[in-house]
């Protein structure tokens, strides 16, 4: 018989860094959930990806066990690495910060597909493209999509 849900709990943390520390620790102790026992799984399941922003989704059951499940870094954060930016632009529609090529945008998309609510790689292309005009960044080239 499946386990009860009680809560789902949603945070961002750096992969491989998880610590008892606020943000982790009020928000699953709060929930009686065992903290060290989530940083160790957190942590051994992020090595590879340490110092990238994870976004995490925790199920907290009934009887106070947990499953998690870890998704890809935000689009915002993944462009932000590709232009070497260190945040967007305070004015988006007129102070513009950087520059991204499609070829570019095509592989955030790719990366994010997974998360994203969207079917083709063109349509996942221009959620992206749109988060990278919020940020500033100008779009360069082309469409390469089918229309």
């Amino acid at each position: 018989m499946a386990k009860e849900v009680e809560n789902l709990i949603k945070l961002q943390i750096k992969g491989g860094a998880a610590n008892p520390s606020p943000p982790i620790g009020p928000a699953l102790g709060a929930k009686g959930v065992n903290i060290m026992e989530f940083c160790k799984q957190f942590n051994a399941r992020t090595q590879e990806k340490a110092g990238k922003v994870l976004p995490v989704l925790i199920t907290v059951y009934k009887d106070k066990s947990f499953d998690f499940v870890i998704k890809t870094p935000p689009a915002a954060i993944q462009i932000m690495e590709v232009t070497k930016l260190k945040g967007g632009s305070a004015e988006p529609n007129r102070k513009k910060v950087a520059n991204i090529t499609w070829d570019q945008i095509k592989n955030i998309a790719e990366d994010k597909m997974p998360d994203l609510n969207c079917f083709t790689t063109d349509s996942a292309m221009r959620m992206i493209a749109g988060t990278a005009r919020s940020m500033g960044v100008t779009v360069s080239g082309e469409f390469p999509g089918s229309n």
